[in-house]
């Protein structure tokens, strides 16, 4: 457990300097595990976040532009190494204020930001341009090049089911390619970020390179969006916020990469290896209490193996050991949020009223804490279950006959991020993945993600890509010098 005494940052980080909110305005943070507040946080207003755009564009135009990749790489090490310093205690706190069992946030997320941060690291001085072949012009031979540039200031807005790891995906090619960032961790969520700014004051990084700004969304994420110093906007949320951030970004032309969730089909093929595939199944839609952009929620199966499936998947489900995340001994956290149970409970009866056959759970844990039981239906691809988000623990096993209506109803969503499909025939399991309409499929396997990777979906999940090279040209710009020799 954190000691008692813990101390927790609660302010804004602007500047390089700890300040408190314009007015003295604050958010609490809840701990989820136990509904009891853990600290009231520093709620950046309009005239913060100004602060903050206005400072990451000095130290744009200043002492961090002045920093060279080879050094921009330096500070990005030091910082990985200071995470990997206090790494339990980010995990703690991740687990604190959001409820990720205390095992993921460490070995899942923590270390996903530090391999992050040395992979964009290893980047920062190889953004390299390049020599374009071209005609003569006016009977003069032409030397034609292009050279790779920063955008400036990257305004950036994080969920709460990630935020650790989103400090690495939106801020760490950003600043590998010479960008400044505003980060606003999600209102729920940010003591983990707020630590984690002060490693970037420990690393030695300019003052207003990174700047973080928690706050409500419709006041400090949206004043983001309408910065005209802002250069572009990353978001990861709903659909709603993310249709409302496009709408206003589009009024200064900045560009955006949106990830905005999913409902990612895991296929079973019949000849699929259960004993292999069930407790990967069970995790694409247990992980992190199914608060999970890219969970496998609907589970597709070949109907002559839909009751093993189902049976196994829901005594997985009804094993969990559910209580506080910092527990060595639970599998299974809260949720976020009251909000996030009412909603989730609501799903699990829009289940049962359109026929869905409930095997487990669908119902909250009395105690206190934001606990909901996992749940498993069996129904089919109509159902609100199967077509909306929960972001909660709850799966629907649907059955089809044949790969082609696996297929069709896997893309008859209005997502796009993630399938995964399950066979021992990988040559069909490549022929599948190449028709699924997503941003990523995983033969085998479910949730595996590298920051070599590009991260991002189609349709109602987004676009853009964050992390591998894609992530770096999408926070610079290609400029072309043409000269006549």
């Amino acid at each position: 457990m954190v000691a008692a005494t813990t101390q927790f940052q609660e302010q804004l980080y602007i500047d390089g300097q700890f300040v408190a909110a314009t007015g003295g305005a604050t958010l609490p943070v809840i701990n989820p595990s136990n509904e009891q507040v853990l600290a009231h946080v520093a709620a950046a207003s309009e005239a913060d976040v100004d602060a903050a755009v206005q400072a990451a564009q000095r130290a744009f135009d200043g002492a961090w532009g002045a920093v060279d990749g080879v050094g921009r790489a330096r500070l990005l090490n030091r910082l990985a190494d200071l995470v990997e310093r206090d790494a339990d205690l980010i995990a703690r706190l991740e687990s604190l204020d959001n409820g990720k069992i205390l095992g993921m946030a460490r070995h899942a997320d923590v270390a996903n930001l530090i391999r992050t941060l040395r992979y964009f690291a290893g980047f920062a001085d190889k953004l390299d341009g390049r020599n374009i072949s071209v005609p003569d012009m006016f009977g003069r031979p032409v030397l034609a090049y292009t050279v790779r540039e920063p955008l400036g200031v990257i305004g950036a807005i994080g969920a709460y089911n990630a935020p650790t790891m989103y400090v690495g995906w939106k801020a760490a090619a950003a600043l590998a390619a010479g960008n400044a960032v505003v980060l606003k961790p999600a209102e729920e969520a940010p003591l983990s970020t707020l630590h984690i700014a002060r490693l970037f004051n420990e690393a030695g990084f300019p003052a207003g390179a990174f700047n973080v700004v928690p706050g409500a969304g419709p006041v400090a994420g949206m004043a983001l969006a309408r910065h005209p110093l802002v250069a572009k906007l990353s978001y990861t949320g709903s659909g709603t916020v993310g249709r409302i951030l496009a709408a206003e970004a589009a009024k200064t032309l900045k560009p955006l990469t949106l990830e905005l969730g999913g409902k990612a089909a895991q296929i079973v093929l019949p000849s699929a290896d259960l004993d292999t595939a069930i407790g990967t199944l069970a995790m694409g839609f247990l992980a992190n209490q199914g608060q999970v952009c890219a969970a496998g929620t609907r589970i597709l199966v070949h109907r002559s193996r839909v009751a093993e499936v189902a049976e196994r998947l829901a005594a997985i489900a009804s094993e969990q050991v559910i209580g506080d995340a910092l527990d060595p001994a639970t599998t299974l956290g809260p949720v976020i949020s009251q909000r996030a149970v009412d909603r989730i409970l609501g799903y699990c009866g829009a289940g049962l009223e359109e026929g869905a056959q409930k095997l487990t759970g669908g119902k909250r844990v009395a105690r206190s804490g934001y606990y909901v039981e996992p749940t498993v239906f069996v129904g089919n691809n109509s159902m609100r279950i199967a077509r909306e988000e929960i972001f909660g623990p709850v799966a629907c096993v649907i059955p089809f006959e044949d790969v082609d209506e696996a297929v069709a109803m896997a893309n008859d969503s209005d997502y796009g991020l993630s399938a995964g499909v399950f066979t021992r025939e990988l040559a069909e399991g490549h022929l599948v993945a190449r028709r699924l309409k997503t941003g990523a499929v995983w033969l085998n396997g479910f949730g595996l993600i590298d920051p070599a990777m590009p991260w991002g979906g189609v349709k109602a999940s987004g676009y853009g890509r964050e992390n591998g090279t894609n992530a770096l040209e999408d926070v610079t710009h290609e400029k072309v010098v043409t000269a006549l020799l």
